[in-house]
C-alpha cells in the first residue's frame, strides 16, 4: 500500500481527499504545517508528497528545499498559486508536478499514479556508471579512470555521483550546491571550483572536456554511458 503524505492547512480540503485516497487503496498521512511536513517526510518516508505551497509557519517552497536534500520522493504541489513564476520557482527547488486548485480528483488521482509508476522505475539504480573510460561503483564509492583508481575528495565524488544517476540531463548549480553543501549550499563559485578539480582527475583534457560538459546559465552534464562510450 503505497504512503501519500498531504501537507495541507485547510481541513475542508483534507477532509476530501483523505477518504478518496484512502478508497483508492492509498495509506494517508496528513500535515498541516510545513514543521511537521518535513518530520513527518523524514520519518515516515512517504512514497508520493502531495504539498500545498500556502502553509502558515514558511512557504511550501521551504518544505521542498528541505526535503529535498536528503530525499527523492516525489513531490506534487496542489496550490491556488497560479503565477508561471511560482511554479518554476517550485519545480527549480525540486517539485515533480503541479496542480492548480480547485482541481479534478480524476487528474489529482492520475498525477499520483504517474508520480508512483516514475518512483518506481528510479529505485531500479544501477550498480554503477561507466563511460568514456570512467567508471564509478556507487556502493563502493570508487572511481576508476582507464582502469586506474581515481582519489577524490569526499565533495568531489559526491558530485560525480549527482552528476552520474542524472547522466545525460542537466544537473542544475542548485542541485549540485545542494549535493556537495547540503540545503544551505554555497557560494556557485566553490561549485566551478570543485568541477575544475574533478575534470582535471578524469578528464583526458581538461580543457576540452568530453564527460562533465558546462550548460551555460544552468549546471553541468555528465554524458549518458552510450554516448559517452561513442565519442
Amino acid at each position: 500500500m503505497a504512503h501519500i503524505l498531504l501537507i495541507d492547512d485547510e481541513p475542508s480540503l483534507v477532509a476530501v481527499l483523505e477518504p478518496v485516497l484512502g478508497a483508492a487503496g492509498y495509506r494517508v498521512t496528513a500535515a498541516g504545517d510545513g514543521a511537521s511536513a518535513i518530520w513527518r517526510s523524514g520519518s515516515e518516508q512517504p512514497d508520493v508528497i502531495l504539498l500545498d505551497l500556502g502553509l502558515p509557519d514558511m512557504d511550501g517552497k521551504d518544505v521542498i528545499r528541505n526535503i529535498r536534500a536528503t530525499s527523492s520522493v516525489p513531490i506534487i504541489i496542489i496550490s491556488a498559486r497560479h503565477q508561471e513564476g511560482e511554479k518554476v520557482a517550485a519545480l527549480d527547488e525540486g517539485a515533480d508536478d503541479y496542480v492548480n486548485k480547485p482541481f479534478e480528483i480524476g487528474e489529482l488521482m492520475a498525477r499520483v499514479r504517474a508520480a508512483l509508476r516514475r518512483s518506481s522505475s528510479l529505485r531500479l539504480q544501477p550498480a554503477a556508471y561507466s563511460g568514456g573510460g570512467l567508471h564509478i561503483d556507487f556502493a563502493e564509492r570508487r572511481v576508476t579512470v582507464g582502469g586506474e583508481q581515481v582519489r577524490l575528495s569526499p565533495k568531489e565524488h559526491d558530485l560525480l555521483v549527482a552528476l552520474a544517476l542524472s547522466a545525460g540531463q542537466v544537473v542544475t548549480h542548485k542541485r549540485l550546491l545542494a549535493a556537495g553543501w547540503g540545503p544551505e549550499g554555497a557560494d556557485s563559485q566553490y561549485l566551478r571550483v570543485y568541477i575544475g578539480l574533478l575534470r582535471q582527475k578524469i578528464e583526458e583534457d581538461p580543457a576540452e572536456p568530453r564527460l562533465i560538459l558546462t550548460e551555460p546559465g544552468v549546471g553541468y552534464r555528465l554524458v549518458a554511458p552510450e554516448s559517452a562510450d561513442g565519442a
